[in-house]
């Protein structure tokens, strides 16, 4: 699928590297390892997404079905660089996610986000909104108890039933 010359495919272990160096130019985002990121492009193609502008990675979706729910895709991190900004290219990935064969059952999208995240809390409420489903959101790890004060709360938000 193409939109505004940038090319949306299925990652490929050689983008492992190349996720890698967009997710830490993209702040507040956890980076990763580059075996964590190659294996997310390798093992999890299917229900990831790769944005290319000209040879180069500009966005980036990691997800997967939940095992023993595979009515849910849960979106672990979207990434979108400098040069793709303000054209709405992370809700174009995850539409793209959404019309894959992989996604046929999918009735429900979840992610956890931190309060501070405004840019994803506008994606997953945006989303919500065309998708004509309700958003919820709960603590999912909280600071104290599953990060010993390390790392915000990240909220679990849930979008559906779709």
């Amino acid at each position: 699928m193409v939109l505004n010359n940038i090319e949306l495919i299925k990652p490929r272990a050689e983008h492992g590297m190349l996720i890698n160096q967009l997710v830490a130019s993209c702040p507040p985002l956890d980076t990763n390892s580059v075996y964590c990121n190659l294996l997310q492009a390798d093992h999890f193609s299917e229900t990831s997404v790769s944005a290319m502008l000209e040879g180069r990675l500009v966005g980036f979706i990691s997800g997967y079905l939940i095992p023993n729910r595979t009515n849910t895709l849960f979106v672990w991190q979207v990434a979108v660089g400098e040069a793709a900004r303000g054209r709405g290219l992370a809700k174009k990935m995850l539409s793209a996610l959404l019309e894959r064969p992989i996604c046929s059952d999918v009735a429900y999208i979840e992610t956890t986000i931190t309060k501070s995240n405004g840019a994803s809390w506008a994606l997953f409420r945006s989303m919500a909104k065309q998708l004509g489903a309700p958003l919820e959101d709960s603590v999912q790890y909280d600071k104290d108890s599953h990060f010993q004060g390390k790392h915000d709360t990240e909220f679990l938000v849930r979008i559906g039933p779709f």
